[in-house]
């Protein structure tokens, strides 16, 4: 505990404490408070913040922290253990000894253990192990390290499987008392469960904060709930501080508040907590923070829930707007603790594991989605209605600040969806500035992402995108209002693939109406896109309605009931429903993710999809080759006159030479191209090969003028005749395969 005291020591007393509760993601930050710190920089407003989720795990998993647990759970009383928490136990002083090093080496400061814990007689192992049986085969493709991250985090798992069973059965690394914050229409039971002794990690919990609280003395404790596994910390937070120091204001914001607690209405939620704002939380932290600072009886709000003479009330007569995305300022990510995150590696598969591993600055693009159509998704609210896309400029500019200040040039765009538009022109100007990034995002499946836009997008450190193919059929994605078909997302993640760009698929089951039938006809479709090579990564979630969707909103359009009406005092959002159809859709669940889990490794697109399934299903109607035929080649040459060109490359070397047909002499071009990878030749007749070169320097990427089809069109017929001749040729099809881009 003495490092995070030594470190807080350091800081100044600041008016704001933001504050991130356990537990969101080991390998980097939610961004949230680091999104508001930026914000009130730009307001000279003194703030510090804490992710206390990663520093409780690195309480917990550490000497120390594990000869206390250990003792812990030696010393309950009466308790009846399975042979695996018994196995740890009996390895206890093995788990001790090693644990320092192997987080260590999760914190990427330890390489060099990666060499032990591959020989596998370093790490204690208990039942988590037993996977690596039938991981065997994947441990050829992966290097040292990798091998060794995906151990250790088994090791860790192992661990974590015996808190959940002998210490505190609520635990997870990326949640903590989930349940109680999922579909908790009242307050009763989190509200029981607060007024009981403290848990073996609020102890640890608990401590950390104590000591923070006592350094830093804000005025206001501002905590960001994003998920309901952070629900529970974040009352427990708030309720010592309200216990131990009564005249600190704290407020809650985030994720779980902007969707689950619009209509909050009991009182003793405020028991805990004095503000809970929602949506863009920049206006009204703001305003809170006047109200404390300014004194006086009257204040204006922005979108907060308050106590006002005994009963719960809802402001928003602040007649501000909200800031623009270009007066937010940019994420500011000082105060965390961010050399001392853990990157592990949970599934064998290159695209699943960027969710856990490395360390990733987030920004955002655009503000809301530029689509806002999907029937099952929470349009109605504002961080999904409003659409505010920021500058590719300011973009960049925020990058390259945030590259300064963090030492890691890894990013992740958080947005619902990236704008395929917006991607180009930030794509251009990392291109343009010649900086090294390194960066993935959100997409729809549109047909705007070209062969030549991906490349693009490659070329400018683009590694990844995740999208939603949802429900792969054609009728239920026009039902959702997608704006997709299959097809068109088997041709987009080709693109995407053939650029080298990973993509992850989110999927969804049970969706209103959705037939058995199509259940098996999506699982196929699946199936085939893994078997293509064009997806490699996705993840099956069962579809659940909301108060903020339409399909929550407007049931009877989608052939569901709901089963009640009542609005609870505490969350609202999931709405409990009856599907017409009358399908138990829970009965797919382990079928669908045990053939995603053996895909995502690329086996079993041998087996009948019967074979996932121990009830019967029917055969599917879907051809064999529907996505083989659906990714077959399509023409570059199909041109706009208003796309705009772009040479990926550099300036060739020329070379003239006279050849010679029917003894007369042709003036020719050599034109000599270097790549990273290779060199190679385009020759043209001499006016050609100069005009080439002219141009390709004109539409260097480098450049900030970006000329269009029909522009360079016109500069060719100034001097030469028959420019489609010359641009539909072989040495225009050889350079669009080395970055001769139409977007």
């Amino acid at each position: 505990m003495d490092i995070f005291v030594r470190k807080y020591n350091s800081i100044l007393k600041t008016d704001l404490f933001l504050v991130t509760p356990p537990f969101t993601q080991l390998n980097t930050p939610y961004p949230a408070t680091a999104y508001i710190k930026g914000f009130l920089n730009t307001k000279d407003i003194s703030s510090t913040q804490a992710d206390l989720g990663i520093e409780v795990i690195l309480a917990l998993f550490s000497r120390k922290g594990l000869q206390d647990l250990f003792s812990y759970a030696e010393k309950s009383p009466g308790q009846s253990r399975s042979g695996n928490a018994k196995r740890i136990i009996a390895l206890k002083d093995e788990y001790i000894k090693t644990i320092d090093a192997v987080i260590a080496f999760l914190q990427g400061k330890n390489p060099t253990l990666a060499l032990q814990i591959c020989q596998e007689d370093f790490l204690p192992e208990a039942s988590r192990f037993s996977e690596l049986e039938e991981l065997d085969w994947a441990f050829g493709a992966m290097g040292t390290q990798d091998k060794a991250k995906h151990l250790a985090t088994l090791y860790l798992e192992d661990i974590s499987d015996f808190i959940i069973e002998c210490i505190d059965p609520n635990f997870g690394f990326s949640r903590y008392a989930e349940r109680l914050g999922r579909s908790a229409n009242s307050f009763d039971e989190l509200y029981e469960a607060l007024n009981k002794e403290y848990t073996y990690m609020d102890h640890i919990l608990i401590k950390i904060l104590e000591a923070k609280i006592a350094v830093i003395q804000p005025r206001l404790l501002i905590i960001s709930v994003p998920f309901p596994g952070n629900l529970y910390a974040a009352f427990r937070c708030a309720q010592y501080v309200k216990r131990k120091y009564p005249e600190i204001k704290v407020s809650m914001g985030g994720g779980f508040p902007n969707t689950e607690l619009r209509s909050v209405s009991d009182k003793r939620v405020f028991e805990f907590f004095d503000f809970i704002s929602l949506d863009d939380g920049e206006l009204p932290i703001e305003l809170i923070y006047n109200s404390i600072t300014k004194g006086g009886d009257f204040h204006l709000y922005k979108r907060t829930f308050l106590l006002e003479n005994g009963e719960v009330t809802y402001r928003n007569d602040a007649l501000r707007s909200d800031y623009k995305q270009f007066d937010v300022g940019t994420p500011d990510y000082s105060d965390l603790l961010l050399d001392r995150y853990i990157s592990v590696i949970e599934i064998v598969n290159p695209m699943h594991r960027m969710w856990s591993d490395g360390r990733w600055n987030k920004l955002t693009m655009a503000h809301g989605c530029y689509w806002g159509k999907c029937t099952f998704c929470d349009i109605s609210l504002d961080y999904i209605k409003v659409y505010e896309p920021v500058a590719a400029k300011l973009i960049v500019d925020r990058i390259e600040e945030l590259s300064e200040k963090t030492g890691q040039n890894g990013f992740h765009f958080v947005d619902e969806a990236a704008p395929p538009a917006l991607m180009r022109e930030v794509a251009l100007e990392i291109l343009r500035r010649k900086i090294s990034v390194t960066w993935w995002t959100n997409i729809r499946f549109e047909k705007s992402f070209t062969r030549d836009l991906c490349i693009l997008l490659k070329a400018s450190g683009c590694i990844a995108v995740s999208g939603g193919l949802e429900v792969a059929s054609d009728r239920l994605l026009k039902l959702i209002d997608k704006g997709v078909t299959v097809e068109q997302v088997a041709q987009v993640t080709r693109n995407f693939t053939e650029a080298g760009v990973l993509v992850h698929a989110y999927l969804m089951y049970g969706y209103p109406t959705q037939t058995i039938q199509e259940t098996v006809d999506s699982l196929e479709m699946v199936r085939q896109l893994f078997e293509a090579g064009v997806l490699q990564s996705g993840f099956w979630h069962q579809f659940a309605m909301t108060a903020h969707s339409p399909v929550g909103m407007h049931p009877e359009r989608f052939g569901v009931v709901k089963e009640t009406e009542v609005i609870g005092t505490f969350a609202n959002n999931d709405i409990n429903y009856t599907d017409k159809t009358g399908i138990d859709h829970d009965k797919f669940s382990f079928g669908l993710k045990k053939s995603l889990f053996n895909f995502m490794h690329g086996i079993c697109f041998d087996y009948k999809l019967q074979d996932w399934f121990d009830f019967k299903i029917p055969k599917t109607t879907v051809p064999p080759d529907f996505i083989e035929k659906a990714i077959r080649e399509e023409s570059k040459f199909n041109t706009k006159p208003t796309a705009k060109v772009v040479w990926l490359g550099g300036k060739p070397d020329a070379e003239g030479f006279t050849k010679y047909k029917k003894n007369k002499p042709l003036e020719m071009t050599i034109l000599t191209f270097h790549d990273k990878k290779e060199s190679f030749d385009v020759q043209t007749n001499k006016n050609e090969g100069e005009w080439l070169v002219s141009i390709l320097q004109k539409i260097a990427v480098s450049n900030t003028q970006v000329y269009t089809f029909q522009e360079i069109k016109t500069d060719f017929e100034s001097t030469m005749e028959h420019f489609e001749l010359f641009w539909y040729s072989d040495p225009i099809y050889n350079l669009r395969d080395f970055g001769l881009l139409v977007l």
